[in-house]
């Protein structure tokens, strides 16, 4: 209700409340929220750590004496080199493959793209060992082959049995079945360029096979990367799967001593684990590093770092301690 004109309204102070804070502002310490789920989580983590690590130390059923034996023994050695080699064979022909496979897809060619798609279904359906043990027994269904006029005469042909080691094999199977994934790979990281980056490049006039070698897959790698760096440390893990067509890489080292000596299993095992988890974990880096160099141009900052954010949290630890300190 509004007051008539001319009458004189009275101000008074507001009472001082008795929760006002009697510090000033600035001296008032803020306290984070309490997350007491946070801390249960994190304490139990680290118990069920400390039991795993306890375990697998004490536990003399692993034998890390044994351990210590095999880790550089020159036959595992000699395995670990089959491994790298297979691995990287495979992964260079399968990411060509799969360059070759992915432009097939997205050509505008309706017998390219059919070809690439039914290649694609057929490799991805078919399990890796089945496609190892087919190539295998390949000289079971065609002795020579030849290359020549189709359904005419033949230039030259050669004994396939003798070209087909086991080493061949191994690569041209891994190899096959890694192009299959890798062209789905490229595929998706070709599209996940802007539209707009395309059209720039034509409006220039540029050639296309200049546009995709300049422009398109460099802004690809950086959804390729990741992605197949993926499919990379599948493939060191499906290297082991050769041992089924009689070339010992580390896995059939391991399982050939295992036979010989029995009682050494478990340390041999453990053997191959450790092996295996150095070869990934640097595959890992690299991926590191390789999306940080592609990361350029497209985000502000660059990501840290594990030596820059060490540094970081060293840092801020130290400021928190000095802030506790002071109060």
């Amino acid at each position: 209700m509004s007051e008539p004109p001319g009458a004189a309204v009275s101000v008074t102070e507001a009472p001082h409340r008795a929760d006002t804070p009697s510090q000033p502002l600035a001296a008032q310490r803020v306290l984070p929220l309490r997350r007491p789920g946070r801390w249960i989580a994190t304490a139990v983590v680290l118990v069920l750590a400390a039991q795993f690590v306890h375990g697998l130390v004490t536990n003399p059923f692993y034998q890390w004496d044994r351990f210590g034996y095999w880790f550089l023994r020159p036959t595992v050695l000699d395995g670990l080199v089959i491994t790298l080699e297979v691995a990287a064979y495979s992964a260079v022909l399968g990411l060509f493959g799969g360059i070759l496979l992915a432009l097939a897809r997205l050509s505008k060619s309706p017998v390219l793209r059919a070809a690439s798609w039914t290649y694609v279904w057929a490799l991805r359906s078919t399990p890796l060992i089945v496609l190892l043990l087919f190539l295998y027994n390949f000289s079971a269904l065609y002795k020579t082959l030849s290359v020549g006029v189709p359904f005419g005469p033949a230039f030259f042909s050669f004994d396939e049995s003798r070209l087909a080691t086991d080493m061949v094999i191994a690569v041209i199977g891994l190899s096959l079945n890694e192009a299959a994934y890798a062209a789905e790979v490229v595929r998706g990281g070709i599209l996940s360029v802007d539209q707009g980056q395309h059209e720039a490049a034509s409006a220039l006039g540029l050639p296309k096979g200049y546009q995709f070698r300049k422009i398109v897959f460099p802004q690809a790698l950086r959804s390729i990367t990741p992605n197949y760096v993926n499919q990379l440390i599948g493939l060191i893990k499906s290297t082991s799967l050769v041992f089924y067509v009689s070339l010992l890489d580390l896995f059939g080292t391991v399982q050939s001593m295992g036979s010989t000596y029995p009682g050494d299993i478990v340390p041999l095992l453990l053997v191959a684990t450790v092996w295996y988890l150095i070869l990934t974990s640097a595959v890992s880096v690299v991926q590191f590093y390789v999306e940080r160099h592609y990361a350029r141009g497209a985000t502000r900052s660059l990501p840290p770092t594990p030596l820059q954010k060490l540094r970081a949290g060293l840092t801020d630890l130290r400021a928190r301690a000095r802030r506790e300190t002071a109060i």
